[in-house]
């Protein structure tokens, strides 16, 4: 899997480097305990998962039919090979230690308690209204209240049942219905707007009134937690709201794809008049926790690999963005790109790179301009080369890629962004933007992103769409998409598994909610781990490579050290040490590299830039819908998808 070798070692493993003696010649070859020349990584971790009920009745749960839905293990694999064909593990293992608890009187008073001194009065959403309409609702909703997300988020994390440990991935699974003192409500998060045009999206859509939220880091500039806690909340008795449907009764098809939709109702719905029976109760809580917690934030896949294709080890990465003017009297690249916010907001996932950005402006006009409009009207720019015409803006950019290769030499990657701004409703594109494919085998490539005035009217800059569509490029898939390695299937919002739009309720640029701008606590720990098992594969496909060369006795001492911090990445990631786990998998790379070296042989195995380019120039693979990357312009969340 590992084209590129992840990582640099820290200063003080290369010191180690420098300061160690020379390697002898000769001797017998070292016996490896952890690393595994030719092989992949065997990272697992029994991941501990509590599962809180919080005004839920015992007799209202199964216990044991709910932990029968959840999985029991889980091996991520690269989601952008499954589009062709391809399943890719990428050597971890999780398994589950699930712990339910079920909060007592007392705590469950004081939680409630700290719900209604949060809560303010508030006009019915108009989700609420559009569900009193409804023909088979089972109650009307009456006087509403909203109540700060961030604020019972940290409340859950600080203030947990005796015995749960919110350090570790802590589901809170709340219902406050039947309590005598029980006010209809929704959560809000009313403090990022949008760094580019000020738009709120917090304080000016119904659509982002919610039930759920968390995943908030130590270190959010707007509500951090100051200590690190996993906690995500879903409250079955707000609502009802727009994301996960539960507004709408009546509709098997919610969002107008001809295929019934499963949704979670809200907590009333669950009567023997309602939209689901009680018994259904405990299935859909336990779906909801293990396809939507577990699968999309706790422990996911990546959906590109994580190892960008370079020809060398990527210490430095610039974000080249080139923006083609097409919108008359608008520097978009001024007016609409926060330089400073992108850099920092994607310095959590880039801490090991010197991360700069240039920005240039390209003409539209020529290959560029017909590209796009036959990109528009579903018209290959070169039928020739058997392109689909989503493929379009990648052919064209790919061919003149050289003209904004402005950096070689100075920065180890290139990552390339193409922005278009464009004027005149004609031009407007049906997207914010989209991380492609090299539509052959699922590599990474360019990132585009689209301004129009019709996409500013809505909201919308480019700094945001860019933070979300490099979180793709370097692997993060949304929270409301992903991989069930059980069930063997690759799963998106619609149909059975339209319910996962709960995902978006967390506090990850990867969501459509446009409520924060940071990557979630689970973004974080989900990249350490993708991230050591990248440079663990490294480090042994150099192992083999060393082995095999001319001067192999040069590289035991290497080598053996090699192994030694394999043993420590594995220690790291069995105690939930991700950031751990991924320094010392850096540093067994790095000694790795030194090895194969010292055996005499090349260590930059990594594809010549002409053949990347050159892939514009072959047939495309055979792909049913590689959607997983694009991101469609959603106004007013899921029920306007197209």
């Amino acid at each position: 899997m590992l084209r590129a070798a992840w990582a640099v070692a820290s200063a003080s493993a290369l010191a180690a480097g420098v300061l160690a003696a020379a390697p002898v010649a000769g001797g017998a070859p070292p016996d490896f305990d952890h690393l595994d020349p030719g092989g992949q990584p065997d990272l697992r971790e029994e991941v501990p998962v509590n599962i809180v009920f919080v005004g839920y009745d015992r007799d209202q749960i199964s216990s044991s039919r709910f932990r029968r839905t959840l999985a029991d293990s889980y091996e991520p694999v690269v989601r952008s090979r499954l589009w062709y064909g391809i399943e890719e593990q990428i050597g971890i293992t999780y398994t589950y230690d699930y712990d339910l608890h079920f909060a007592d009187d007392a705590y469950q008073d004081r939680f409630f308690g700290t719900l209604k001194r949060l809560s303010r009065p508030a006009p019915l959403t108009q989700l609420q209204r559009d569900y009193n309409r409804q023909d088979n609702n089972v109650r009307t909703v009456g006087r509403n209240h909203h109540i700060s997300a961030p604020s019972v988020e940290r409340w859950l994390a600080f203030n947990p049942p005796r015995g749960v440990d919110t350090r570790r991935n802590t589901v809170y699974l709340i219902n406050g219905w039947q309590r005598p003192d029980f006010e209809f409500h929704v959560y809000t998060k009313t403090n990022e707007p949008d760094p580019d045009t000020g738009y709120n999206f917090g304080v000016r859509r119904e659509s982002r009134k919610m039930v759920a939220w968390g995943g908030t880091t130590a270190a959010d500039e707007e509500n951090g937690l100051g200590d690190t806690r996993r906690v995500w909340f879903h409250d079955l008795s707000a609502g009802p709201e727009q994301w996960g449907g539960s507004w709408n009764v009546d509709d098997a098809d919610v969002d107008g794809d001809g295929v019934a939709d499963y949704r979670i109702p809200v907590a009333w719905e669950y009567d023997d008049d309602g939209y689901r029976r009680p018994s259904e109760l405990t299935e859909d809580l336990a779906k909801l926790t293990r396809y939507v917690a577990v699968d999309l934030l706790f422990t996911t896949s990546p959906l590109y690999p994580v190892e960008l294709p370079t020809r060398q080890i990527p210490e430095s990465i610039d974000l080249d963005s080139n923006t083609y003017e097409a919108w008359p009297g608008v520097d978009a690249s001024r007016d609409y790109i926060t330089a400073r916010l992108l850099r920092s907001e994607l310095r959590p996932l880039l801490r090991r790179n010197v991360v700069s950005y240039d920005s240039q402006d390209l003409p539209f006009r020529g290959a560029a301009e017909r590209c796009y409009r036959g990109w528009l009207a579903n018209r290959p720019c070169f039928p020739r080369l058997e392109y689909p015409a989503f493929a379009n803006l990648f052919l064209q950019n790919a061919f003149e890629l050289e003209r904004t290769q402005d950096d070689r030499g100075r920065v180890d990657y290139e990552l390339a962004i193409f922005n278009y701004a464009v004027g005149g409703r004609q031009y407007s594109p049906p997207l914010l933007g989209f991380a492609d494919d090299d539509w052959r085998d699922g590599d990474q490539t360019f990132v585009f992103a689209f301004i129009s005035p019709q996409l500013t009217a809505l909201g919308y800059g480019l700094t945001t769409t860019l933070i979300h569509e490099i979180g793709h490029h370097l692997g993060l898939s949304h929270p409301h998409d992903g991989y069930d390695s059980e069930d063997g299937v690759d799963f998106g919002p619609v149909g059975d598994f339209y319910f996962v739009w709960a995902g978006d309720e967390s506090n990850s640029m990867m969501s459509y909610i446009d409520l924060n701008w940071d990557f979630s606590q689970f973004d974080l720990d989900n990249m350490n781990r993708f991230r050591a098992a990248a440079s663990v594969e490294g480090a042994n496909r150099l192992a083999a490579r060393a082995l095999a060369g001319p001067r192999p006795g040069r590289a035991y001492a290497e080598l053996r050290r090699a192994d030694r911090l394999v043993g420590e990445t594995e220690q790291a990631f069995e105690g939930h040490r991700y950031r751990q786990a991924m320094m010392s998998a850096d540093q067994a790379h790095e000694a790795a590299v030194r090895a194969a070296r010292l055996a005499g042989v090349p260590v930059d195995r990594f594809e010549d830039e002409a053949q990347v380019a050159n892939r514009a120039a072959r047939p495309a693979a055979e792909v049913e819908d590689p959607n997983e990357f694009i991101d469609t312009l959603d106004p007013d969340g899921p029920r306007a998808q197209p």
